[in-house]
């Protein structure tokens, strides 16, 4: 972060903030695409991340359901840049997150649900693709520990999804559009720990710029959208999500416009 705090962050009450993979690899849990990615090391388990294959394949199914069996995500904690964002809504001023992670890290460093929206869905629950039933995923990954190699729904003998968008998959068009409206009413958006190539959540950040808001980008390696941002951060998430909520945070923040922050934040 720069030692001189820019104009940009000056009265700032109302914050948006798009997650990807790279916030919570300091927990432990492996990105995708980066030098470590799953998806880098092994390209083929890509294909059990596809909606079409997943349905069709019971060996497909079988590869997804042991990947999620060991997942670092089940022992996971919040790292210090989940805890910076809870800090930040306790200041005063009205925070959103809207996560491409499946791991709720956000709600358990201590982020209430509605403050936190879900756009790829969360690991943490599963559905039966015919009866439409759902399950606690901890239970159907005991099943699959102890042998279950595709597990089915024990109400109708559907197949089992997690509650995760995979490619192929629309997003929930509800949740999609509650997060356009929230960056079309916020003045800082700040991308935290994505590659910003998947779409159409990356797309958030056009919109914002769009509307008049200020984009800052956290991230290890360059994105797309780095050439709309007001500031590129390319350091330790952990510690530069940590740095620029100490920026926001200052006694006016804190106090001044809070609640009418509060009234113009969507929900």
């Amino acid at each position: 972060m720069p030692k001189q705090v820019p104009s940009w962050i000056s009265d700032v009450t109302r914050v948006a903030v798009l997650s990807g993979a790279g916030i919570s690899t300091g927990s432990g849990i492996p990105d995708y695409r980066g030098p470590d990615g799953v998806w880098t090391r092994d390209p083929a388990a890509a294909a059990a991340f596809t909606l079409d294959t997943y349905l069709a394949n019971p060996d497909v199914r079988a590869r997804f359901w042991r990947t999620y069996v060991d997942h670092a995500a089940w022992q996971a904690q919040p790292n210090a840049a989940h805890q910076a964002l809870v800090r930040l809504d306790e200041s005063g001023i009205a925070v959103r997150v809207l996560t491409q992670n499946i791991d709720g890290l956000h709600q358990r460093a201590g982020l209430a649900d509605r403050k936190v929206l879900e756009l790829h869905g969360t690991m943490w629950t599963t559905t039966c693709t015919r009866c439409r039933s759902t399950f606690p995923t901890t239970a159907v990954r005991a099943r699959v520990a102890a042998g279950e190699h595709d597990p089915h729904c024990t109400a109708c003998g559907g197949l089992l999804k997690l509650d995760t968008v995979l490619f192929g998959q629309n997003l929930n068009p509800d949740i999609m559009g509650r997060a356009v409206a929230i960056v079309s009413n916020t003045p800082l958006l700040v991308a935290v720990g994505s590659s910003l190539l998947v779409e159409p959540a990356a797309q958030l950040c056009r919109v914002a710029v769009e509307r008049g808001a200020h984009l800052v980008v956290i991230n290890r390696d360059p994105t797309p959208y780095d050439q709309l941002a007001v500031e590129v951060i390319r350091a330790d998430i952990t510690d530069a999500v940590a740095d620029l909520v100490d920026q926001l945070i200052t006694p006016g923040a804190r106090v001044r416009g809070a609640d009418d922050a509060r009234r113009r934040m969507p929900a």
